[in-house]
């Protein structure tokens, strides 16, 4: 699948304590650190020191028109606790927890609007 992606933001210091906040609710943490930029992923590289999947912000001119990005959580708790995080940190609502029939029957994602209006969504797949 996808190594790794990155969005640019308008406001790094302000992106990054968004997604500091509303990425941990799903177990994602920082990897590197930059002075403009910061990966995300989840857990520690392996043995060999591949890091797995890395999601990340850098400095810029946010791209137009905006990207979807999904992160896949692993439970409806943790959609919901996004969901929380990411407005308490400052995200807009973009469609609150709950079913999404349309994609599957299990299909449980949260919408939200990141700083510069990207579309961050958390999903789960399984039946409860």
């Amino acid at each position: 699948m996808l190594d790794h992606i990155e969005i640019h933001v308008s406001n790094f210091e302000r992106s990054r304590a968004f997604y500091l906040s509303a990425l941990a609710t799903m177990g994602y943490v920082p990897r590197k650190a930059l002075a403009t930029g910061m990966g995300f992923g989840v857990g520690e590289p392996d043995n060999d020191g591949d890091p797995g999947g890395e999601f990340w912000i850098h400095q810029g001119t946010p791209s137009t028109p905006r990207v979807h990005v999904a992160f896949r959580a692993r439970s409806r708790a943790e959609v919901d606790a996004f969901h929380r995080a990411a407005l308490e940190a400052g995200g807009r609502d973009n469609g609150g927890p709950g079913l999404r029939p349309q994609y599957h029957p299990h299909y449980y994602g949260a919408f939200i609007l990141d700083p510069d209006g990207y579309n961050v969504e958390a999903v789960y797949h399984r039946a409860v």
